[in-house]
């Protein structure tokens, strides 16, 4: 990601908020989801869990910074794949596979519940879906069905929904050029 964009998608946040943001991402990718509250994240800043709150109304608002981190990160992930691989949609797949199954906990978070849009910065769902719509030639219908067999394929890979070995690399090839415009 890069610095500008790190920069643009803090400002808003203080420094203390950045901080429990990150704590809260470590929590996160080591534990999954379900072991995040505000507990066990006051727990692991070494703070009382109402010190939460002057920065965060909830937990939500925590779980909105790490979906945007998310669509940030993808987003520069997926842009490095379009720069390297200008309109190719298996480039685009297998950057996109890549990062979610580097950060299985943080992908679960962002994608499996409503995206809430009105509470991440304005623009950064549009940049995340730009590279699938430019490799789809601004044909949306194609862009979705290309997100949702991306989307389907990599959720049960992390939920280890494949048989043991299955080629998933040779799937996910086929998949990419069978939507491949």
């Amino acid at each position: 990601m890069s610095d500008q964009h790190e920069h643009q998608r803090h400002q808003h946040l203080t420094p203390r908020a950045r901080e429990i943001v990150a704590a809260a991402r470590e929590l996160l990718e080591e534990s999954g989801a379900e072991k995040l509250t505000m507990r066990s994240l006051a727990d692991r800043l070494g703070i009382k869990a109402p010190s939460l709150y002057k920065h965060f109304p909830d937990k939500s608002a925590v779980e909105v910074e790490l979906i945007a981190q998310m669509l940030d990160e993808s987003a520069a992930v997926c842009e490095a794949a379009e720069t390297a691989a200008p309109g190719s949609l298996d480039a685009l797949t297998e950057a996109y596979r890549a990062y979610a199954l580097r950060h299985p906990h943080l992908y679960r978070l962002a994608t499996e519940r409503p995206l809430p849009r009105h509470a991440l910065p304005q623009g950064l769902e549009e940049r995340a879906a730009a590279p699938l719509m430019r490799a789809c030639g601004g044909d949306t219908d194609l862009a979705r069905a290309a997100w949702a067999f991306a989307h389907g394929m990599v959720i049960l890979e992390i939920h280890g929904r494949f048989p043991d070995g299955a080629d998933l690399g040779a799937a996910w090839k086929r998949g990419a050029r069978a939507l491949d415009r």
